[in-house]
């Protein structure tokens, strides 16, 4: 027998391809649990990784939603009603929903096999 040990190296991520599905899963429970206040990561690693226009404007949007339901979480009083409230619930959803959604069902590039 030969004593070689073969090294193995970890599997990196490939440029242009998106996570696995129990990756995604995973990716796309960050921002249900953190009530959204993380609901950019899962779009920010979808577009680090594929690096298409498209995936950095949808990063973007779920950024520009959760620094919008921060403050007016910040900014609405305790005892809210009618637009504010209905812009806190929209802004909550998109963060939150909106954004592991998008990082569920993002699909591949054109040219691109799932």
């Amino acid at each position: 027998m030969n004593p070689e040990v073969s090294a193995v190296p970890a599997a990196q991520p490939v440029k242009g391809e998106v996570p696995g599905l129990l990756p995604r899963v995973l990716l796309a429970a960050v921002p249900v649990l953190s009530l959204g206040m993380l609901g950019a990561i899962p779009s920010y690693v979808i577009a680090s990784r594929r690096g298409t226009r498209a995936d950095w404007v949808a990063a973007i949007v779920f950024t520009a939603a959760t620094v919008g339901w921060v403050f007016q979480a910040a900014l609405t009083p305790v005892e809210t009603h009618g637009g504010q409230f209905a812009l806190d619930l929209v802004l909550l959803g998109v963060a939150s929903f909106g954004a592991s959604l998008h990082c569920l069902f993002a699909g591949p590039q054109a040219g691109e096999s799932r």
